[in-house]
């Protein structure tokens, strides 16, 4: 473990007891398994490159793509773009050696870039989900492309305020043996401790109470919605034999048909990626509160393991997403296909015009009547 004190200048001291203290990496895991999650993380690195690239590229070639929502989906997807190349392959080498080769002065930079990048794709997800609940629950649609432009400065400044004190003025530790990433690690200090406490509620807490209290109403407006055109549909259906009683058989039955799953297909993508939000990272915040409150934790043989988990489980979140939206969004997916060489794939493309339009059947299913009319 190095502890770095406020200058970067200055050598960076270990403590002899805690050095003392400090369990072994090669008693905590075993080589052929460190290797084997490196090898997985390049796997992540390549697919959260490729695929936010592709989701950035779609919203910077078309213009009809550069919506309010594109802009922000963009955002999130250059977010995780940024922790892709810039933090996680020093992570990748560093579980892969056991050893931080790259130098102080970089590592205080790598903890604030980590943190940069990931409290602005919290961000965008926040305001993500208050904009799909003024439009579901309060009906007011208020955010335009230029007002989202607006909120993304805004949060990449708001960002870069939260986290560039950790490279500043407060005391960045890591352990070059025991996790292969720089942290802000146990300390007795009260302003190192209110700071990992400001980074946990503004990267987890606040986001996550605000966007759970906004699904929890969107799905209550949802149902009660569903439920009044369910009920609007009984009411408005009348009988066959009345409409013949009154004579108005030349008169359509009034009918609601609205296709719920249509209109609820984009809150359910918001909302599964506000599920990945949570699972990707209440580990790693729960982690990094006990890490700097809790010595035993700190200097225990189980922090290893749990922080490497807790670690690979906050950058998988730069893969989720793009997997989310190929399963969810169809442009996306003919993008990625636009993007594949047209000889790697298995089917050609039909263009628009040659596609047939009706079933070849219906040509032949014809009634007396309508062939007499003919």
């Amino acid at each position: 473990m190095i502890s770095c004190n406020s200058s970067p200048l200055e050598a960076c001291i270990l403590p002899e007891i805690m050095e003392a203290e400090m369990p072994k990496d090669t008693a905590l895991m075993p080589t052929t398994l460190r290797v084997a999650l490196a090898a997985i993380m390049i796997f992540m690195i390549t697919i959260g490159f490729l695929g936010n690239a592709i989701v950035c590229l779609i919203v910077y070639q078309k213009p009809a793509m550069r919506s309010a929502i594109n802009l922000l989906l963009a955002t999130l997807a250059f977010s995780d773009i940024m922790l892709s190349l810039l933090c996680i392959p020093f992570t990748t080498v560093t579980l892969a050696t056991t050893d931080w080769s790259f130098g102080v002065g970089f590592c205080r930079v790598s903890i604030m870039l980590y943190w940069l990048f990931v409290l602005e794709g919290v961000s965008i997800l926040l305001i993500i989900s208050v904009d799909r609940f003024l439009i579901i629950v309060q009906r007011q649609d208020k955010l335009t492309p230029h007002r989202a432009k607006i909120l993304i400065a805004a949060s990449w400044v708001l960002s870069l305020c939260v986290s560039i004190p950790s490279v500043v003025s407060w005391r960045t530790m890591r352990i070059g043996s025991q996790v292969p990433q720089c942290i802000l690690g146990y300390s007795e200090s009260l302003a190192v401790r209110g700071y990992t406490v400001l980074l946990a509620v503004a990267v987890f807490f606040v986001p996550f109470g605000v966007m759970m209290y906004s699904y929890i109403c969107i799905l209550n407006t949802v149902r009660r919605n569903a439920l009044r055109i369910h009920n609007h549909t009984c009411e408005s259906s009348v009988p066959v034999s009345h409409v013949s009683k009154l004579g108005l058989t030349g008169l359509q039955r009034p009918q609601v048909n609205i296709d719920m799953s249509f209109k609820t297909r984009a809150f359910t993508t918001i909302l599964i990626l506000f599920i990945g939000f949570s699972v990707c990272w209440l580990p790693h915040t729960v982690v990094s509160l006990l890490a700097v409150f809790s010595r035993r934790f700190y200097l225990s043989q189980a922090f290893y393991p749990v922080s490497i988990g807790a670690l690979w489980l906050s950058y998988l979140k730069a893969v989720f997403n793009p997997m989310v939206y190929c399963w969810r969004i169809r442009k996306f997916r003919e993008a990625c296909l636009e993007f594949v060489p047209k000889t790697c794939h298995l089917c050609p493309k039909i263009h628009g015009r040659s596609r047939r339009r009706i079933r070849p059947s219906n040509l032949y299913v014809c009634s007396s009547e309508t062939q007499s009319s003919v």
